[in-house]
C-alpha cells in the first residue's frame, strides 16, 4: 500500500464567476469520487470576493492519483473550465507531514479557516513517543541476533524493519491517540 498524496492547487477566477466556479468544482468532486483511492477534496477562498481558490484533493497512493489525473473524465472536466479558470500553482505533499493533516472536507460556503497544522515541536514530540521505544527495542534485538554483522548492514536491517512499522503501525496509532494534544484540545479524560 502506498503513501497518501495530497495535491494543492491555487486557481484563479474572476469573482463575478464564483457560482460557475463552485459548480465546476463540485462536478470535479463528483467525478473523482468514482475513482478507487479517492480520499476527499475541499476548497477555500481567502475572502468572499477573492479571485484565488485554494483547492485540495487527496488519493490513497500515487497509483490511484495517477489513474484520476490520466482519466478522460478529468480531461473533460478541466476542458469545461477553459477560459473561466486559471491555474497558478500546484503542490503535492506526501510523507510524514501527511499524518498531521486533518481529515476534513471544506466547502467554499464554509468560510471558517481550516485548522492549522500542529506546531513542528508537537509533531516531533509525538514522533519521539514511538520512535525512541521502537529504536531501543530494534537495537536491543539487533544486538542479540545480528551483532556480528558489520555496522552498516546492521543499521540497514534495523532501518528496513523500522520504516514500515513506523509508517503503517506506530505513527497512525500514536497520531490517533494524541490528536487532541496535537490540535490543542483538552485531554479526553478532562472533557465533560
Amino acid at each position: 500500500m502506498g503513501v497518501p498524496v495530497t495535491v494543492s492547487i491555487t486557481r484563479t477566477v474572476a469573482p463575478e464567476n464564483s457560482a460557475e466556479m463552485l459548480a465546476w468544482m463540485r462536478a470535479g468532486t463528483e467525478l473523482a469520487i468514482r475513482f478507487e483511492g479517492f480520499l476527499g477534496s475541499g476548497w477555500v477562498r481567502p475572502a468572499p470576493d477573492s479571485a484565488e481558490w485554494h483547492m485540495l484533493y487527496r488519493f490513497a497512493d500515487a497509483e490511484s492519483l495517477g489513474a484520476w489525473e490520466a482519466s478522460p473524465q478529468r480531461r473533460w472536466w478541466l476542458g469545461a473550465a477553459q477560459g473561466l479558470v486559471g491555474e497558478s500553482r500546484v503542490e503535492r505533499r506526501t510523507g510524514i507531514e501527511g499524518w498531521f493533516d486533518p481529515p476534513v472536507t471544506r466547502d467554499v460556503e464554509d468560510l471558517r479557516p481550516a485548522p492549522p497544522a500542529p506546531p513542528r515541536w508537537k509533531q516531533a514530540c509525538v514522533i519521539f513517543l514511538v520512535f525512541y521505544p521502537l529504536s531501543v527495542l530494534a537495537n536491543w534485538a539487533a544486538g542479540h541476533t545480528i551483532l556480528s554483522w558489520p555496522l552498516l548492514l546492521r543499521v540497514l536491517c534495523v532501518v528496513l524493519v523500522m520504516t514500515p512499522v513506523m509508517t503503517y503501525v506506530a505513527l497512525p496509532w500514536i497520531t490517533r491517540r494524541m490528536e487532541w494534544w496535537l490540535q490543542g484540545r483538552p485531554a479526553p479524560w478532562r472533557r465533560a
